[in-house]
Formats: structure tokens, sequence, C-alpha cells
């Protein structure tokens, strides 16, 4: 594998791109798009807190994802050697963090409790029962707490409905990703986590059952909240979101590990278009 394409593994690009979506919607719902500076450093900030906290992840989980034949993670098939892990981490740590220092105290704050999480996570907190879940689940709702602060020191009530709608289907996805990482969480870090404790059926159940709650939460969205109310540009993008979030979540009920990967990148695919969605709307 080529070192710089490696790198846009062990860092998970495609969540940063999805990041600055949120950011830039949550500003747009905010009021207004900051300057230019501004509106940089905003970018700035969720690529690299995100890439520091992948990369962190992958070098204490490398021994979980060899039990799990995960072959695609870069120190899991010598693409990349662990020291490069860790030099990434602190690397995209400081520059996110200075940067979030440049827009205001909020985003300062922000940057420096999540990077400190994303340690944690990686090196104990994802081995508690239920805990690391909700951390994953709440890093990918946090930058449209980001953006709101980037324009002003308030959050709305349409942004903080998508909050609720990111978190619940960010956890629901974080526990059928849990399903499908059963064995290697179990027998290498004796990580309790939810299938292990209710099995993979019940987990799956309330995976579902989170995604329904987001759903109904999206609908609310069309039918009372401006720019969503009545928006039939989101309607179109958020109804194959849910479409693709049901199915996915349908595919955890009694089938295989292929499956499950697929699930979950079907997932990833309709939750970027929900962010696409809520970006859309303010503009349309």
């Amino acid at each position: 594998m080529n070192r710089f394409v490696a790198l846009l593994k062990l860092t998970r690009i495609e969540h940063s791109i999805m990041l600055i979506v949120a950011v830039l919607a949550a500003e747009l719902l905010s009021g207004r798009l900051p300057g230019a500076y501004t509106l940089a450093l905003s970018i700035l900030v969720p690529i690299f807190i995100s890439a520091g906290a992948f990369a962190i992840n992958d070098y204490y989980d490398i021994a979980v994802d060899r039990k799990n034949g995960r072959r695609d993670r870069p120190l899991v098939n010598g693409s990349l050697k662990p020291p490069t892990a860790v030099y990434t981490t602190v690397l995209a740590m400081v520059v996110g963090i200075a940067a979030s220092a440049l827009i205001n105290f909020y985003c300062f704050a922000i940057a420096v409790i999540f990077a400190l999480l994303a340690a944690a996570y990686a090196y104990r907190l994802k081995e508690i029962l239920f805990w690391g879940n909700a951390y994953i689940a709440a890093s990918m709702a946090i930058p449209f707490i980001f953006g709101a602060y980037v324009i002003g020191s308030s959050i709305k009530f349409n942004v903080l409905i998508i909050l609720f709608i990111i978190f619940l289907s960010g956890l629901a996805r974080e526990i059928d990703g849990s399903i499908r990482d059963l064995k290697g969480d179990t027998k290498v870090r004796n990580a309790r986590t939810i299938p292990r404790v209710v099995g993979k059926k019940a987990a799956a159940s309330l995976a579902f059952s989170l995604y329904v709650a987001a759903i109904l939460l999206s609908v609310y969205l069309f039918v009372y909240l401006p720019p969503f109310k009545l928006n039939y540009i989101y309607l179109i993008l958020i109804a194959v979101c849910d479409a693709l979030l049901v199915y996915s979540s349908a595919v955890y009920f009694g089938r295989s590990t292929a499956r499950y990967r697929l699930s979950r990148n079907m997932s990833l695919a309709a939750m970027s278009i929900a962010l696409l969605s809520f970006l859309v709307a303010p503009l349309v």
C-alpha cells in the first residue's frame, strides 16, 4: 500500500470530510458562514482532531484488529508502523487544538475536551459498557456544537434536534459495529460491550430502535422546523438516508460478519447523505 494512501486510511479521511460538512451546516443554521480566515480554521479543527483520534485508536487496537481479520488496517497489514500512528496523533492533535484556539475560547474548549476523550477512549473507555459507544456517537454530533459556537454563544433549537438525530444514529451504528467486532473485543481487550452483555439479537434490536427514533426526529424537522419545514429537497435526501438506515440495521438480525461490514458501509453512506441534507436545506 502506498504510504500516503495508508495515512489516509489510518486517519479515515472520509470521516473528516463528513465532519467538515457538519461544521458548515451548523454555521449556516446558526445564521451565516464566518469570514474566510475563521472559516478555514473551523474546517482545519475537525480534520486534525478526527485524524488524531483515529490514529491513536488504531494504535491501541492493533491486536483487536488482527483478531478480527482487519487486513484493511494499515497497522495490521504492515503499511505503517505503530510509531507512525503515535507521531500522527500528536501532530494532528496539536494542529487541531492550535487552530481552535485562534477561533474563540468555546471552540478551544471543545477541541481540548474531545482530544482528551479520544485518547481516553482508545486507551480504556471503549472497554466500559455503553460509555465507549456513547463517546463515539457524541464525537459524531460535536461538530454541530462546534460549528454553532464558531458563530455565536448558543445553539438554536433546530441544531439541537440535529444533535439528537446524529447522536442516536451514531450510537446505533456503534452498537452494530460492536456486534461485528465482538470476537476481537472480547478475546483481546475483554471489553464489556453491549452485545457481549445482552446478546447479539438484543443489541441489534436496541440499535434498530435507536435508528427509528432518529428517523422520527428527522421527520419532525420536515414537519415543524425551518429551514427543513416542507423543504422537499431535504425530504428526498433524508428519505434515502432513512431507508438505508432501516435496511442496514435489519442486516444485523442473524446475518454473517461479511454482511455486518456491508451494513456498516451502508450506514456510513446514509449518515453522509443526512449531513448533506442538513447542509443543503439552509441553502435552498
